[in-house]
């Protein structure tokens, strides 16, 4: 079971669907979190003058600032449909919480749950095997990236058998509406972190 130190003993954590009015804060955080010229990196070519997966775009909130957030869009590989995880960015003092593991198995059970097959991502393998993410041999991101760093995880059986060739942006802007959650949730609810097991 995953357990989470809060550093703030009894403040509400609260996990909401990123709003329109979050993106300049989330923004900030993800500048907060990573290094300059994060922006020319390749995927980030695969997210131009496309709407991120707005479902599967989460927060955690606590004390109303953003703790840490999360999202996904949608791309293509040999024509099928793909969600793209990332950036995963967690404010510097809360690393080490386990608040970015959390946040990425409830989004990931998500995802099953409004269809999605298959997920892939740029990262390290050692850290995001544990969430069951491994190497697509044959599946290329734009250049300039690491091989060894596109990884993917199947969230139906089977789902990246024989799916090989360049990761491409999406061009239709229904096929994130075609896996919209229809699970009533609201925008924003109560979680707790520290005595739940994320979904996954």
């Amino acid at each position: 079971m995953l357990r989470i130190q809060q550093r703030e003993q009894g403040n509400a954590v609260d996990i909401c669907e990123e709003q329109p009015e979050d993106w300049h804060e989330v923004e900030a955080l993800m500048d907060l979190c990573f290094a300059p010229g994060r922006t020319a990196l390749s995927s980030y070519r695969l997210r131009d003058r496309v709407d991120p997966v707005r479902d599967l775009c989460l927060l955690l909130r606590q004390d109303g600032t953003i703790r840490a957030a999360i999202r996904y869009w949608p791309v293509r590989v040999a024509g099928q449909e793909v969600l793209l995880l990332g950036p995963i960015a967690v404010h510097p003092t809360a690393q080490g919480e386990g608040l970015g593991a959390w946040l990425m198995r409830e989004s990931l059970h998500r995802a099953a749950e409004m269809g999605w097959a298959r997920v892939m991502l740029v990262g390290d393998a050692p850290y995001y095997s544990r969430f069951g993410f491994q190497k697509l041999d044959h599946v290329e991101m734009p250049p300039p990236t690491n091989p060894d760093r596109v990884l993917g995880l199947e969230l139906q059986p089977g789902a990246w058998v024989d799916i090989q060739g360049q990761v491409a942006r999406e061009t239709d802007p229904d096929t994130a509406l075609a896996h919209e959650d229809l699970s009533g949730r609201p925008d924003c609810q109560p979680a707790d972190p520290a005595k739940e097991t994320p979904h996954g």
